[in-house]
């Protein structure tokens, strides 16, 4: 299992957690900044389960809660579209909430 580190504490928009995500998981250049564009670009990973470690997310879900709620619906999601294709899951997230 691959793991991916972010620190929560560097999102502070939608913005910045778009430009993390993009620069974390080298995302191609035509992405698109949203949540639709997350999803696809998550779903494109290659088949190896990824360890999205947040760390300590307690102040980021005190000021943007749907960032956190996004996160864990998009990447439920993202799974969800594997399996039901007959594939593995491919994210599991490690949050402090």
């Amino acid at each position: 299992m691959k793991t991916v580190k972010i620190d929560s504490k560097t999102i502070n928009s939608w913005e910045t957690f778009h430009d993390v995500f993009f620069q974390k998981f080298k995302f191609p250049s035509y992405y698109g900044w949203n949540m639709d564009a997350w999803i696809d670009c998550m779903d494109e990973l290659n088949d190896e389960l990824i360890l999205i470690d947040l760390g300590d997310c307690r102040d980021l879900k005190e000021r943007n809660p749907e960032i956190v709620e996004a996160i864990n619906e998009c990447s439920a999601f993202v799974n969800y579209r594997k399996v039901e294709a007959g594939e593995s899951a491919v994210i599991t997230i490690s949050m402090f909430v």
